[in-house]
């Protein structure tokens, strides 16, 4: 079963695939935000293209677990994506995947511009990694 994640900011949306097994997670694309509709139509379509069965969907909450701004903004994001989108969505906690992701990348020489996209697709793979990770664990081994 292949899985999708998005780290959904303002301006883009980092996007990680995982491979048909579901151990694996890697970077995709980024997607410049255009709109609402323009945006649920890009993600709607790399899940159809890729046989995508669940969208993992990073919930930025608080150090204290609450929701806060930018979560809401996410959630909002998942309301319409629920619409246009023929898998399931999977909220999951990200809470400092992008300043992981930032370290992860500064200290792999990653400068300047490149990096600003990079980051989205980063924290995106960070998030679907610690989900693929967590659902191995959980049942034992990769869903079928």
């Amino acid at each position: 079963m292949r899985s999708m994640a998005l780290d959904v900011g303002d301006r883009r949306i980092g996007i990680a695939l995982s491979d048909e097994t579901g151990t694996l997670a890697s970077g995709l694309e980024t997607l410049d935000r255009v709109g609402p509709r323009q945006d649920v139509r890009a993600v709607a379509a790399l899940a159809a293209t890729h046989g995508v069965a669940e969208v993992v969907v990073g919930l930025p909450r608080n150090m204290d677990g609450s929701l806060g701004p930018r979560a809401q903004k996410t959630l909002a994001f998942m309301d319409a994506l629920r619409a246009g989108l023929r898998a399931e969505l999977v909220p999951w906690d990200e809470r400092l995947t992008s300043v992981m992701a930032r370290r992860l990348l500064r200290e792999a020489g990653t400068r300047g511009r490149r990096r600003k996209g990079t980051v989205d697709r980063a924290a995106a793979v960070l998030i679907l990694q610690s989900y693929l990770d967590h659902r191995k664990a959980a049942v034992g081994g990769p869903a079928d």
